[in-house]
């Protein structure tokens, strides 16, 4: 897809509600996704989601990367939130525990524990519709003043020779090292 292509429409699942308050950025697999942000600033972020049969597991719950992913999605607004200058930010590490299969309305709270000038940490909850803790998880982001824009699907970014040469080769769609995007190092 070139620049000047438009980019396909981001489908909202079917029967999602509208998110009362917009995102501070757009993450069209959020939307897709269905998520709704109900809570966001001073270090908290709150985020709802109406499970369907698209989210759920072999055993008819939430599956856990739909839980890990909301947990992700309520820290990193927190995060976001937290931070004066507004700038996104990119996980850095997770870690999630699961106490109980997660159904029905599920609902996120994020929480900024301490931030410095490049780093948040934070913590995040996911209740049931009956208000029982279903997952924990706590996390590490990194803010970003933002990343180089590259199309992932363009054969001439990844590399002709070395470790995803052969990738390349087949058309592999690994996004390649570009020196130009922040905070990264050249090999």
């Amino acid at each position: 897809m070139s620049s000047n292509d438009s980019k396909p429409p981001v489908r909202r699942r079917a029967g999602a509600k509208p998110s009362p308050l917009d995102f501070p950025a757009k993450v069209p697999f959020v939307e897709t996704l269905g998520f709704a942000l109900h809570r966001y600033g001073d270090g908290e972020a709150e985020l709802r989601v109406d499970l369907d049969a698209g989210h759920l597991n072999t055993w008819d719950v939430a599956h856990g990367g739909v839980v890990m992913t909301l947990l992700d999605v309520a820290m990193a607004m927190a995060a976001r939130s937290g931070n004066a200058a507004g700038q996104g930010v990119a996980t850095i590490e997770m870690k999630t525990s699961f106490m109980r299969p997660a159904e029905h309305q599920l609902r996120a709270v994020g929480r900024l524990l301490h931030a410095t000038a490049t780093m948040a940490f934070c913590e995040g909850q996911v209740f049931d519709d009956r208000g029982q803790l279903c997952a924990t998880a706590s996390g590490t982001f990194k803010y970003l003043r933002g990343l180089a824009k590259r199309r992932l699907h363009d054969a001439s970014l990844l590399p002709a020779e070395g470790p995803l040469g052969p990738l390349a080769q087949a058309g592999g769609t690994e996004a390649a090292h570009t020196p130009d995007a922040p905070d990264q190092e050249t090999p």
